[in-house]
């Protein structure tokens, strides 16, 4: 993998050279054939997609059904079984709003984690309430994980519905899905996955894996923001209803029905993301370029190098020692790591500080917040090295003034 070249298909470094952007979990850089994507579209097309019988139109909805199709291939799904949302966090809820409504009742148990984030918990939150179903949380380990033996100890006759994430957002771990789904249809019952934090790293082969949902965004993955996907099986989407109605979702409209048209139409209702679903293709072009294997063993070589380096300086805790991806959650000990991360942006360190949208996992660890570090494809040794400087001299600054 050739660093050197990679760092140029991210035009931010031109523009700020010495940025150290470690913040990729919540929002990763755009890549320059993403950014080629979307001017293409504003300058070559600019208009609307299935309406217009027009040459324009026709070319258009054509590239723009040709990025579902390699959507549908990058997971290894059928065409109609992909959905395109506003984010994550839209196709989350869709799940939720539309099958988890209507199908569950009083006495149903929907199996959850501590280690969700906000939108793959609050949606069920709001379904256990107008259902009267029952929120079931899968203990985790004292590290911070799921674990098939947790699973199975909280896996019963009553449950209709897991939701589960495939990687934290906060501990980097990932959940050993594939068995946990097959103890799951054992039961009959169904599993979302939201996959937003995954799919960035790692391919997934929805039919290999089994799960009946799958979510992820563009946003997370050098793509654009504003764009989300959901993958259902067939069988499900064409059992469930729309959570929005409006137009180009529906075949026939009379004064007291209408007739929808079939998925994935009739869950995509008004003017799409045309520019941004563009987008999303080319960031999985340019991701399947490099290769999941050589990103994965750059971010755990960087990884790795970072979590040597913070062992060896006092006073700070790391929450996730052992974790799978490139993701790094720790404080200094005694500074509330809002006040923290203002000393790194004076470095160029880009970080985030907070609950990351995963209050639960903060209470699992007893803090109120924390830092985090992510590194991806474009991050370099150099990276890390600014990073650990900036976290010593961190450390001797809030010693200094009696933290």
């Amino acid at each position: 993998m050739d660093i050197d070249k990679i760092r140029q298909d991210f035009p931010v470094y031109k523009k700020y050279p010495k940025l150290c952007y470690l913040d990729t979990a919540a929002s990763s850089l755009t890549a320059q054939p993403v950014i080629d994507a979307i001017n293409d579209y504003y300058n070559s097309y600019s208009v609307n997609v299935h309406r217009g019988v027009y040459q324009l139109s026709f070319e258009l909805t054509q590239k723009y059904e040709q990025a579902r199709q390699t959507v549908a291939d990058y997971l290894n799904a059928s065409f109609e079984e992909i959905i395109f949302t506003r984010g994550a966090s839209s196709a989350l809820n869709l799940v939720a709003m539309s099958y988890g409504l209507n199908a569950l009742k009083p006495g149903d148990e929907i199996i959850v984690s501590e280690l969700e984030h906000h939108s793959h918990v609050l949606p069920w939150q709001h379904v256990a309430k107008k259902t009267g179903a029952t929120l079931i949380y899968v203990p985790l380990t004292k590290e911070g994980r799921i674990t098939v033996d947790n699973f199975k100890a909280v896996l019963t006759n009553n449950t209709k519905m897991v939701a589960l994430t495939h990687v934290s957002n906060v501990m980097g771990y990932e959940t050993p899905l594939k068995p946990i789904i097959a103890l799951t249809h054992e039961k009959g019952a169904l599993i979302s996955v939201d996959a937003a934090q995954s799919l960035p790293h790692k391919t997934v082969d929805v039919k290999d894996l089994d799960c009946d949902f799958l979510a992820f965004s563009g946003h997370k993955m050098c793509g654009p923001t504003g764009i989300g996907v959901l993958y259902g099986k067939k069988h499900l989407l064409d059992e469930m209803t729309p959570v929005e109605y409006g137009g180009d979702m529906n075949d026939y409209v009379e004064k007291h029905d209408v007739t929808l048209k079939d998925i994935p139409y009739k869950f995509e209702t008004g003017t799409p993301p045309i520019a941004a679903v563009l987008g999303l293709k080319a960031a999985i072009d340019y991701l399947k370029n490099i290769g999941e294997t050589a990103i994965l063993k750059h971010e755990n070589t960087l990884k790795d190098l970072a979590l040597e380096g913070l062992e060896s300086i006092d006073g700070i805790t790391v929450y996730n020692k052992n974790t799978d991806t490139g993701i790094i959650a720790f404080n200094f000990d005694g500074v509330h790591p809002h006040d923290a991360v203002t000393y790194f942006d004076e470095d160029d360190v880009a970080l985030r500080a907070g609950h990351h949208c995963a209050q639960l996992v903060m209470k699992f660890l007893n803090v109120p917040a924390t830092l985090r570090a992510t590194f991806y494809l474009y991050n370099t040794k150099d990276d890390v090295a600014v990073f650990l400087k900036s976290i010593k001299a961190a450390r001797t600054f809030f010693t200094e003034i009696g933290f």
